[in-house]
């Protein structure tokens, strides 16, 4: 079992197909875009840890993953451990970041789980208990150009400084850090705020299996909530272009998806997720209120429209012409 990790959605998606392409079998990939079964993938990558089994795989129908590409959507709160190899298949600026993903195979082992594990590959014996992981640098004469490498090694010093790391070794075998304490314990174990609500809406998915159709023929709609609780604006959900390398064209398909939230006292665009769900959260029984005009709302879409095209847009570097796509939005009073 191997766990790769990259940054960037396309750069996963690019690592997926040249694996498989070189003649890998069983690989899969996973972005913050993917409309994937996350539990699914999850469960057919780590099955032990997460309460099932090779066998039971097979008598579902379902197969298994051996390597895994992901972005850093699975860094938090997983338990991987069935996975022993662990690559970054390139540096994140963050190295907490670094330490949650390889906290993600690094984790303590359950005896009872490793028993049957082992009944069901004894072939594993060796290997289990011990965990490798590497690191793609930049070349250097790339390096000297970003000096990526260096940011992360000072900050990754000033960390350890105060913290410390485990086993002194983060970004290469020759770092010398102080191990002090594990950093990772106090996030180790718990879910991300983002990760639960797409659980969340994996959940809904599984109790309700014709609510993606439904979602899917809907055009696109807009509501409005009446509540002193919540901020007062306006919400959009926007489906964001990306570039698709095998058709060298910019896609939805290889895009994303994020929410905004422009608060109407403050004027400004809130564009955390988990922190947006609070203030859009609505259920069967909350009733529809829309009293804003329409001058107001194409006034405060026009300024989320300018927010998208000069920070993601210009970031992707797109084209004329390659705009971002409303999906919906609900007015917040």
């Amino acid at each position: 079992k191997v766990l790769v990790f990259t940054e960037f959605a396309d750069t996963a998606q690019y690592v997926a197909r040249e694996l498989i392409k070189a003649g890998f079998e069983h690989v899969e990939q996973i972005d913050s875009s993917s409309s994937k079964d996350r539990n699914d993938v999850i469960t057919r990558f780590a099955p032990y840890y997460n309460r099932s089994s090779t066998p039971e795989l097979r008598a579902s129908g379902r197969k298994s993953i051996r390597v895994l590409i992901s972005t850093d959507v699975l860094s938090e709160g997983l338990n991987l451990q069935d996975a022993m190899y662990m690559i970054n298949y390139d540096i994140h600026w963050n190295p907490v970041r670094l330490m949650q993903r390889i906290g993600r195979v690094d984790r303590r082992l359950n005896p009872d789980v490793e028993k049957d594990m082992l009944f069901d590959h004894p072939e594993l014996k060796e290997l289990r208990g011990k965990v490798k992981y590497w690191n793609f640098l930049p070349p250097d004469e790339l390096n000297k150009l970003l000096s990526l490498y260096q940011r992360v090694t000072n900050k990754t010093l000033m960390i350890s400084e105060v913290f410390g790391i485990e086993g002194g070794k983060l970004i290469t075998p020759e770092d010398n850090l102080r191990a002090i304490a594990e950093l990772n314990a106090g996030i180790d174990g718990k879910t991300s705020e983002e990760e639960s609500l797409r659980l969340e809406y994996q959940k809904l998915l599984t109790d309700h299996p014709e609510l993606e159709a439904e979602l899917n023929a809907l055009p696109i709609i807009h509501s409005g909530k009446k509540d002193p609780t919540t901020a007062h604006g306006i919400f959009f959900c926007y489906a964001l272009p990306g570039f698709d390398t095998v058709v060298e064209d910019y896609t939805d398909e290889a895009g994303t998806v994020r929410w905004y939230l422009y608060d109407a006292d403050t004027q400004n665009i809130l564009e955390d997720a988990t922190a947006i769900a609070k203030h859009i959260r609505a259920t069967r029984e909350t009733k529809r209120t829309f009293t804003m005009t329409e001058a107001d709302v194409i006034a405060i879409r026009k300024k989320v429209l300018n927010h998208i095209k000069n920070s993601y847009l210009r970031k992707i570097d797109a084209p004329q012409g390659v705009n971002a796509k409303l999906r919906c939005w609900m007015a917040l009073q």
